[in-house]
């Protein structure tokens, strides 16, 4: 199951207290009182694993060590380890305490989320020639603490998108390694699911249906990975007996959740072109312009795919 949304407490360690200690040796008495080392800070690093939200599906709360305290001979504490997260990449880091709002757009790009605590200053910091024995010593500061909402929100160059059961998993599947589930029925694609062509990420988005914007089917969670794709790959099922209005039911659930989503380029597919004859499929295909017919069983339909993928490689390139 794919984590994309949840809400975890993140607690920075605080700093280690300062020591009040004195000078051991014969006829010395300076004050040696270390300071406190500092309290681990947390940090969150983009990865590339789709699943590693997963780690806070039982842990909904991170704490980082404190400092450790002062000791004597002039001996600081040692400072915490921090905390570094693996995130995926995309994800938005809302600080719900704060009202900031980050995101991780690069592998291996760092943020710090939470500082830790700064150690106390033990009493050797004191002293002066007014105040030769300080008994004074600092306690640490405590460590920053946020509850933090973490989104995740897929970064693809081609969302496939489609009623549910449009072949859009067979697709991917076929273009790239990748193995969603593929099934005759609704709902095959519980999460959605990531392949690569070349040098262009395939996201299989799964299947929308009427009212997703508002919370039906499983739309509702995953519109929000069709904002951050690049193009869409729209697919109608050559079965269908209505394909101009599966293509207006997704579209319309689009513009309800956001209107951008219509301004991104759009390619539009027949699927299983193989289920019908040839007189019924040209009749659907004039329905729309610069309409493809494919099928996986159709060398010649998947070579057209993969010629309009090469071309967008092309244009990455070129940008």
């Amino acid at each position: 199951m794919l984590i994309d949304d949840i809400t975890i407490k993140i607690f920075a360690g605080k700093g280690g207290k300062g020591r009040v200690a004195f000078d051991k040796t014969r006829m010395a008495k300076g004050p040696t009182g270390g300071n406190g080392g500092n309290g681990g800070s947390i940090y969150f690093e983009g990865v590339s694993n789709l699943s590693s939200l997963k780690q806070f599906r039982y842990q909904k709360e991170v704490r980082a060590e404190d400092g450790e305290e002062g000791k004597g001979q002039l001996k600081d504490g040692a400072n915490a380890e921090d905390v570094i997260l693996k995130i995926p990449v995309g994800t938005i880091i809302h600080n719900l305490s704060n009202g900031q709002k980050i995101e991780i757009t690069k592998i291996g790009e760092k943020v710090l989320i939470a500082k830790g605590g700064k150690g106390g200053k033990g009493n050797n910091f004191f002293k002066s020639s007014t105040n030769t024995t300080p008994m004074q010593f600092q306690k640490g500061l405590p460590g920053e603490a946020f509850i933090i909402r973490l989104e995740l929100k897929l970064i693809a160059d081609i969302g496939l998108i489609g009623l549910p059961n449009a072949g859009k998993s067979t697709l991917l599947n076929e273009l790239t390694s990748a193995s969603s589930k593929v099934a005759n029925y609704c709902f095959t694609t519980l999460e959605p699911h990531l392949g690569v062509y070349y040098e262009l990420i395939l996201a299989d988005i799964p299947g929308l249906i009427e009212g997703a914007s508002v919370g039906k089917g499983l739309g509702i969670k995953f519109l929000r990975h069709i904002e951050r794709t690049q193009i869409l790959f729209h697919l109608i099922s050559a079965e269908s007996e209505d394909p101009k209005k599966d293509y207006e039911v997704i579209r319309k659930e689009l513009e309800k959740y956001n209107p951008e989503i219509l301004k991104k380029e759009e390619y539009i597919f027949i699927s299983k072109s193989d289920a019908i004859d040839e007189k019924e499929l040209k009749k659907k295909l004039k329905l729309f312009k610069n309409t493809l017919p494919i099928s996986i069983l159709d060398e010649e339909s998947m070579n057209n795919v993969k010629k309009i993928l090469n071309t967008i490689i092309a244009k990455k390139k070129e940008v």
